[in-house]
């Protein structure tokens, strides 16, 4: 993509051109013209009104006002397009939960820079835009789009496609460059298509970690290690040590159930491949479900408890409600829509209780210890300030009684929301000039307050552990906590009938991509035709001229992973593994 003339304030970098115009009421994009505006929904008398935004028309992508709305405990988001009529979806499950969660809304401070111009409004003018409110936190770096798994709900894969998108060496530190511009800690994910499938992928993380990326995640189905593992156990644990040693930090791995019903994905590798990991060392595993209501929901406890078994590498579960792509009919979308609240309530209700869903916390929480020690230390920190529908999370410290895992939430032996209110506090004093050192004294002291240690763990030292994240920004202490607790964690990526403007502007998990834009999550994959796919066609690698280089095998049905359940499931490995779930 050419680059304009024009000038960027800081820098002397050229902002890239946008990705479409606004002219005369529409939005030109490509050979695409999209109109803008419709009209305001109505209310009925038992709908309550919460805030009114922008959304999408789902089957021509029109810009349109939409209302969010309470009915019967529930928000609801509703928009009407003139050309294809009125479309309403579940928002939200909660609304108890949503008011409590938006109380810890913040803004965001926004990228230091932008990186293309400004001619059209969100979400055509990506990326990142003036507009944007929130820097990048994790950005997302496709590797390849090929996959030797063809699952349903997939946002792309190469035979989708058509072509084969898989970066240069020299397009990748390219994309590492731009991310630099935003002068903060780099942290990507590698992802794809199913990057273990490129040859290369060790001395492309070495590339990130030479380029100065500080946190490298792995998102990987792990088939690889386990196909490895039947093959040759020591060369499976030898790729992944040699991995680890490169510089990825965490693996994100998807993981939908704990039996064959809700995970038909990996249910029968899982266990070889943690076992991969255990004998290289790779300690830091994230789980990854898809949560699909009527088809996993009610295993989500026990994805909870499968990671408490395996808590020597796994750090933690990342719950994902479906993202419902591609056009789909009221009914079915209702059959398997899922919001955060209702996996919330699962959790709460197949833990028995101990994980409650007043445990949890949205993403925009952590930005009161990151405005804290930017008042004590005069840094810019990295701040998470996403919607507060986006996401939440908690920390959980597990038990073991009778060889069984209970769960006791951070919520149970701190007080929260008493501990951020009163580090809000201390934050507006220092900002009023207070002085350091005296503030510093009041936090060692009051913190203990809001620990209660007859209900925490018994065998670490919660306020200390508190103490040094907080006042000495002890990194180390942090690792402690993370090592020591289970997080657990939810994010929901929007589709086009749950579209919300609002959200994609506060969006902080991104795309850089080898045209130098930087893309949040949800235009990237849900307005595929304009962003992702888009792009990736442009930097294509034809399938032919692939399969000319690569052969047969590297594409298509040749390549795609052909499971023996039986032999998987005789092993020794799998049978410990599930033996309390089976």
């Amino acid at each position: 993509m050419a680059q304009t003339s024009k000038e960027e304030p800081q820098g002397g970098f050229r902002l890239l051109p946008a990705p479409s115009k606004f002219e005369n009421g529409i939005v030109k994009f490509g050979d695409r013209e999209i109109k803008i505006g419709g009209p305001l929904p109505k209310l009925a008398d038992n709908e309550k009104l919460v805030r009114v935004t922008s959304s999408l028309c789902p089957v021509c992508y029109r810009l349109l006002p939409a209302v969010i709305f309470e009915k019967e405990d529930k928000l609801y988001i509703r928009k009407i397009c003139p050309d294809h009529g009125e479309f309403e979806d579940l928002y939200y499950g909660d609304v108890g939960l949503y008011y409590k969660f938006d109380y810890w809304e913040y803004e965001g401070k926004g990228p230091k820079v932008p990186y293309v111009d400004l001619k059209s409004p969100c979400p055509f003018n990506c990326g990142l835009c003036p507009m944007h409110h929130q820097h990048s936190a994790l950005v997302n770096l496709v590797i390849t789009n090929r996959c030797d798994l063809s699952c349903w709900y997939c946002f792309f894969f190469a035979e989708k496609a058509g072509y084969v998108f898989e970066p240069t060496l020299e397009q990748i530190k390219f994309m590492v460059n731009q991310l630099k511009r935003q002068d903060i800690t780099l942290v990507i994910q590698i992802t794809g298509g199913e990057p273990t499938l490129r040859e290369d992928l060790i001395e492309i993380v070495r590339v990130l970690r030479e380029s100065g990326v500080k946190h490298i995640q792995l998102n990987t189905w792990g088939g690889t290690f386990a196909k490895m593992y039947f093959e040759d156990p020591e060369k499976a644990i030898r790729y992944a040590r040699e991995l680890r040693e490169a510089g990825v930090n965490t693996i994100y791995m998807s993981f939908d159930g704990t039996n064959r019903r809700t995970n038909p994905k990996n249910h029968w590798e899982v266990p070889y491949t943690l076992e991969v990991f255990r004998k290289a060392g790779m300690t830091s595993v994230v789980l990854v479900p898809t949560v699909i209501k009527t088809v996993n929901d009610q295993d989500l406890g026990n994805i909870v408890k499968f990671a408490a078994y395996n808590l020597d590498v796994v750090r933690s579960v990342n719950f994902q409600p479906v993202s419902l792509t591609g056009m789909m009919k009221r009914n079915m979308r209702n059959k398997f829509r899922i919001t955060i609240p209702e996996v919330l309530k699962a959790i709460e209700e197949q833990t028995d209780g101990e994980i409650t869903r007043d445990s949890w916390y949205p993403i925009g929480t952590s930005v009161v210890f990151s405005k804290l020690i930017e008042a004590l230390t005069g840094k810019e920190q990295f701040e998470m300030a996403n919607h507060p529908s986006c996401g939440a999370g908690t920390y959980v410290y597990v038990e073991w009684r009778n060889g069984e895992p209970h769960f006791i939430p951070i919520s149970k032996f701190i007080d929260l929301e008493g501990l951020l209110e009163y580090l809000k506090e201390k934050t507006e004093e220092l900002r009023e000039g207070g002085n350091k050192y005296w503030i510093g004294i009041k936090l060692l002291y009051n913190l203990r307050k809001f620990i209660d240690k007859e209900k925490g763990p018994k065998d670490f030292d919660v306020y200390k552990m508190l103490y040094n994240i907080i006042v000495n920004h002890n990194y180390e202490a942090l690792g402690e906590w993370h090592y020591r607790t289970l997080f657990l964690g939810t994010m929901h990526f929007m589709d086009l009938y749950n579209y919300d403007i609002q959200r994609v502007m506060r969006c902080d998990i991104h795309y850089v991509t080898p045209d130098g834009r930087v893309i949040p999550f949800c235009t990237y994959n849900v307005l595929n035709d304009l962003y992702r796919d888009k792009i990736l066609k442009e930097y294509q690698i034809p399938l032919d001229k692939w399969i000319k280089e690569h052969g047969e095998n590297s594409i298509g049905d040749m390549m795609k992973y052909k499971r023996n359940a039986t032999r998987l499931e005789q092993g020794e490995i799998y049978q410990l593994t599930y033996k309390l779930f089976l």
